[in-house]
């Protein structure tokens, strides 16, 4: 058995739509305690009154504020968005002759500075992008390698931040939730320590920088 504050915790914590609802305090706490006591009673075993599980929710709405990924904590760390367009997505199933194909399409563009290649290892496929240009360099440098998808008229979105974005809590998931409710789709996400590229349709991407740019900089 259980307590009641623990119980309360655990369905919040199982829930990001309540745990963001509580965290920026719009959320009616009689409402959300009528809607979950019966969870919190399986989970407490033993009847509960709904004032205790208001009492609940207050205190843990207090810590989650304390701990949220505000959009001003956030924007505080951004260096710089950037946009490029005209991006092309190849994704070829592993082998053991894809590595020597990276190698040579690397060694292929060394040398041009504005050439976009980034790669992408899975457990069972190998995802490769560049620019529109390269299309036919990567067609003939992978062309013994099993193709799985090419998806064409993608744009990437960069965001440069500082390391202190790792030890933020739910930054990814407010960046992408800001593209959810804009009603944009991700393709891809491309990361490393301090820098997020988000792959989206071409056409999508004026108004996703748009929607980050008002949600980092309100």
């Amino acid at each position: 058995m259980i307590t009641v504050a623990a119980a309360v915790e655990s369905i919040v914590r199982g829930s990001p739509v309540l745990e963001e609802g509580l965290a920026s305090g719009i959320l009616n706490l009689s409402a959300v305690a009528r809607a979950i006591r019966p969870q919190v009673e399986a989970e407490a075993r033993k009847p509960v009154g709904e004032g205790a599980v208001i009492v609940a929710l207050s205190r843990l709405s207090g810590r989650l504020a304390r701990k949220a990924s505000t959009p001003k904590k956030v924007g505080r760390q951004i260096q710089d968005v950037t946009v490029r367009s005209d991006i092309t997505e190849f994704t070829f199933q592993h082998s053991s002759t894809i590595l020597r194909c990276q190698t040579a399409l690397l060694a292929e563009v060394r040398g041009e500075g504005h050439a976009f290649v980034t790669f992408t290892h899975g457990v069972h496929e190998m995802t490769v992008m560049v620019n529109a240009g390269l299309e036919p360099l990567v067609e003939r440098v992978f062309e013994k390698e099993r193709r799985v998808a090419r998806l064409r008229d993608l744009a990437a979105v960069g965001i440069h931040y500082t390391p202190r974005i790792v030890d933020m809590p739910g930054v990814y998931y407010s960046i992408l939730k800001q593209l959810m409710w804009g009603g944009i789709n991700v393709v891809e996400l491309v990361s490393t320590y301090t820098e997020l590229t988000i792959i989206l349709e071409k056409r999508d991407v004026d108004r996703a920088f748009s929607i980050l740019k008002a949600y980092f900089w309100p």
